[in-house]
């Protein structure tokens, strides 16, 4: 296989227009988003449809491709809504939709057969013979099961139609159900799990006063549930996260068309960050992949952004035999998310140079931050010096959007990010 057919697309979680401009900005060739309805995160802000219009030309004056997620299991009396909305979805551009449905498959094909039609990680699919099917009923992509390894993936990628494109998830999120197919939220707070609208009972904390789970017809083989995690508490369905910063090589050497970053929930930070490390890590293997070592500051970048522990997932594991659950609560709080640079720095006369901030958490001065940029990890200083856009010396930036101008030792691009050192 010739070099550049290995290269795959990065592909980046888009939640709502702020989401969007981080993840085009910070490297993503591509983005997924939702409108308001027929999405599998239907809590995020996600697009009304002149939204959509507005991130369809956004991304493609950027030369980013858009992919619009319709992966719900939608119920008969849902298409009468669903197909119009599909044929807007396609007056508008958007560069495919993602779907999990075999009904909402056919819907596509019928009310707009020339869109994209990308397969969904809810569809399950974990073997050539699946993606060879999909493809047949008119997949261009499908986007393999998070419970596959590396090598099942080689190998499904050895076995499948050579023009279908194969998506996997690299970083972010897991879920302990199969794909996300969990009907535990429509148990516990009658929220549909396949709606887009689970409450994620998996990551609750459970606190058993007895716990002795024994199969009917297999006594002597208990399922013991530990309650040493936290204080006699457990979060024994709360999967790791995923995170593949490692192993850029192993990914580009696979035949992998497409790396997804999930995490429309999450904040701009998160997208700007996550997106920039892997772009990073990407590019650098590109320019030398004999020569590629993995950056720790890389690796450090994707720590600095709230999540589970990390993991591998289940690329050099099996599900079978590791769940890939949580030994600690929570999440890692990310570094505070200070503000964004409104407008390229200006040279000041003594030295340094003088941006324009609009607030995103409180900044002070005297405080310890850093600058990120795209292509770039942070860049630590000392903020030292803080003025009203009318140059009156401020002590800090405590209302939300507020605009303050802040001198730093090195230039600044609009877009950059400033943020706190500490967690």
């Amino acid at each position: 296989m010739r070099n550049e057919e290995r290269r795959g697309e990065l592909l980046s979680p888009a939640g709502n227009p702020e989401k969007l401009r981080a993840a085009v900005l910070y490297g993503a060739d591509a983005v997924y988003l939702a409108g308001k309805k027929f999405g599998m995160r239907a809590a995020a802000d996600n697009f009304t449809e002149d939204e959509l219009a507005w991130a369809v030309d956004y991304c493609h004056n950027a030369g980013v491709r858009v992919y619009v997620t319709v992966n719900v299991m939608p119920r008969s009396d849902e298409y009468n809504e669903l197909i119009p909305y599909i044929k807007y979805i396609d007056r508008i551009g958007a560069d495919a939709v993602i779907v999990a449905d075999p009904g909402v498959l056919f819907a596509v094909r019928d009310a707009a057969p020339d869109l994209a039609v990308h397969v969904s990680t809810q569809a399950s699919a974990v073997s050539d013979r699946a993606c060879e099917a999909w493809r047949r009923l008119g997949a261009r992509r499908v986007v393999l099961a998070r419970e596959l390894s590396l090598s099942e993936i080689r190998r499904i990628r050895a076995g499948a139609p050579r023009d279908l494109e194969l998506e996997v998830f690299i970083h972010g999120s897991m879920c302990v159900g199969y794909s996300g197919r969990c009907l535990l939220s429509n148990y516990f707070t009658g929220r549909d799990s396949n709606h887009g609208m689970c409450a994620q009972p998996c990551r609750w904390k459970y606190a058993p006063s007895a716990v002795d789970l024994r199969e009917e017809m297999r006594p002597e083989d208990p399922a013991a549930i530990s309650l040493e995690e936290d204080g006699g508490e457990t979060f024994f369905m709360s999967s790791r996260d995923l995170s593949m910063i490692s192993h850029i090589g192993e990914l580009e050497e696979s035949g992998i068309s497409c790396y997804k970053i999930e995490g429309r929930m999450k904040s701009a930070y998160y997208a700007a960050v996550v997106t920039n490390a892997y772009r990073m890590a990407l590019d650098g293997y590109r320019r030398d992949p004999a020569g590629y070592r993995t950056d720790p500051a890389l690796v450090a970048e994707l720590d600095s952004v709230s999540h589970r522990e990390y993991s591998t997932g289940f690329f050099f594991s099996d599900p079978r035999s590791d769940a890939n659950t949580v030994s600690t609560h929570g999440y890692v709080r990310e570094k505070a998310y200070l503000a964004t640079a409104v407008s390229d720095s200006v040279p000041c006369a003594d030295g340094g140079f003088e941006a324009r901030f609009v607030q995103r958490n409180k900044a002070r001065r005297g405080q310890k931050v850093e600058i990120i940029s795209p292509g770039s990890v942070g860049r630590p200083f000392t903020l030292e010096e803080m003025t009203a856009p009318d140059g009156t010396p401020i002590e800090s930036a405590p209302h939300p959007s507020m605009e303050f101008l802040a001198r730093t030792p090195f230039a600044v691009r609009a877009g950059d990010i400033m943020r706190g050192t500490e967690s």
